[in-house]
């Protein structure tokens, strides 16, 4: 059954074509002191010449040119966000009013110590909790998203082989289903990376792994569980075969949505890894950050964290900048600080088995998708999931229907689509995951969505092929709006 879309009108008329002399949505009071200078601020030749005159419109054309782009976005509040390795997940309104708080919201990042003191007791607070939570040692939270906390690792990495043996190495090993922003990480700290091989299963080869783990080696780069949504079971003999020879275990965090509560990165012999504050502790993603990705550390590598770090001495909480081995600044002041104040909020409202039920019912509800369409979408490995299931375009192709038809589709079903061609080691991949957020009726209708897709793929791919054919737009040109994107309205 097809959910109901919204209908648009593309005749309608932009905002600026709306304009019209004498409209007013907002005047500025007068001056309020009479001998207030008025200089000009910029002089006229730093001025565009081409933008001359902003659009005049009364205030319910405003209101409406404002709340009708808002009804042709989709949003997490609005349905669902399949969207695999995303952790698209719902953003608790009562996060959002603690960090609209006064005290908290329009603190000065430059405010002194003894002023900042709660403000700093959350940031501590939620340092201890991620420590807790993946059995690390000591925490930074100034990286702004998991991509610059990866850099931030892998500096540290960097910095830890060098103060031990002038040498930082030359190579960092990535598994090929790794997230694309690994490679580049470990490029741009100034390393060469080497591809491990996915065996059978779906995990790394081990056996390429001890052969391709040299002295010459700094660290390893794991997702654990992996982009094919597959836990490492042999995580502890991963760990020994890299410490063996001097390396470390940088583990990117990003899906670790799957594993709160009930398994721990410190117990697996990791090293250094991040966290996504906006994928696992429910701060906003996309469009609705910033991001924040915390770095997590064992002790042996807590001198090269950024800085400054939050720190408590007698009740009090400090800034302490006084670290000579600290790989330095990675960002402004403190990091993200709303996101910070999200992510505890979240953290303290569900408490220890409320974090672990959310990880449970992420892990249900994949397998659960999984289950209902392995019938009707092909299943490139067999091997156990947990939060996320990656099915492959297959079955569809020999109709020359494409993952990317299938996501259009979806459009036309009221559906965000899922991650598509992504991990690349699965040609035509559409990676599902559907989080803990949804109800076992929101996931059913998506089956059935995909489930009619799969069919009409088979009987009628023509209906698949030239979707969306409800949205506001139809297929779009998406190379075309990559290479030359118009970035600004012209008449």
């Amino acid at each position: 059954m097809k959910r109901t879309s919204v209908t648009f009108n593309l005749n309608e008329p932009l905002i600026f074509e709306r304009s019209g002399p004498a409209k007013t949505a907002y005047t500025l009071p007068p001056l309020d002191v009479e001998d207030v200078p008025v200089e000009e601020i910029l002089e006229s030749k730093y001025l565009r010449q081409e933008v001359q005159g902003f659009p005049e419109v009364s205030e319910v054309e405003l209101i409406r040119h404002y709340t009708r782009l808002s009804t042709w976005n989709y949003h997490i509040d609005l349905g669902m966000y399949p969207l695999g390795s995303c952790s698209m997940k719902y953003n608790p309104k009562l996060n959002e009013r603690v960090a609209r708080i006064s005290n908290i919201a329009l603190t000065h990042p430059l405010q002194e110590e003894q002023h900042s003191q709660g403000n700093l007791e959350i940031l501590f607070k939620l340092q201890e909790a991620l420590k807790e939570l993946t059995a690390m040692d000591a925490v930074s939270l100034q990286p702004a998203g998991g991509a610059q906390a990866e850099f931030t690792g892998i500096l540290m990495i960097r910095a830890c082989h060098l103060s031990r043996q002038g040498d930082p190495r030359k190579f960092v090993l990535i598994p090929d289903s790794a997230h694309g922003t690994n490679p580049a990480s470990a490029v741009l700290a100034g390393y060469e990376v080497i591809s491990i091989p996915s065996n059978q299963e779906g995990r790394i080869d081990v056996q390429e792994l001890a052969e391709k783990m040299t002295e010459e080696v700094a660290c390893l780069m794991l997702t654990n569980p992996n982009t094919m949504g597959i836990f490492e079971t042999q995580i502890e003999e991963i760990a020994q075969i890299v410490h063996q020879k001097g390396g470390l275990i940088y583990m990117d965090g990003a899906n670790f949505n799957a594993l709160m509560g009930y398994a721990r990165p410190g117990e697996m012999g990791i090293d250094v890894l991040h966290l996504n504050l906006h994928k696992t502790f429910s701060t906003p993603h996309g469009g609705g950050g910033p991001g924040s990705g915390p770095v997590a550390c064992k002790k042996d590598l807590s001198r090269y964290l950024p800085v400054p770090r939050v720190e408590q001495e007698g009740g009090r909480y400090r800034l302490n900048s006084d670290e000579p081995a600290s790989i330095g600044r990675v960002h402004a002041f403190y990091g993200n600080f709303g996101m910070a104040v999200r992510a505890l909020c979240y953290i303290l409202t569900c408490g220890r088995e409320g974090l672990k039920e959310l990880s449970g019912m992420a892990v249900l509800s994949a397998n659960y998708v999984r289950r209902q369409l392995e019938e009707y979408y092909e299943l490139p490995y067999d091997t156990p999931i947990l939060h996320e299931v990656v099915f492959s375009d297959k079955r569809q192709n020999e109709k020359g229907v494409t993952t990317l038809d299938i996501a259009k589709r979806l459009i036309d079903y009221g559906f965000h689509p899922p991650t598509t061609y992504f991990p690349l080691i699965v040609p035509g991949a559409l990676m599902i995951e559907p989080t803990e957020s949804h109800s076992k009726e929101e996931l059913d209708a998506f089956i059935e969505a995909m489930i009619a897709i799969s069919r009409e793929a088979r009987d009628d791919p023509d209906s698949v092929t030239s979707a969306p054919t409800t949205a506001k737009l139809t297929r779009l040109d998406e190379v075309g709006a990559a290479r030359s994107p118009h970035l600004r309205w012209r008449q």
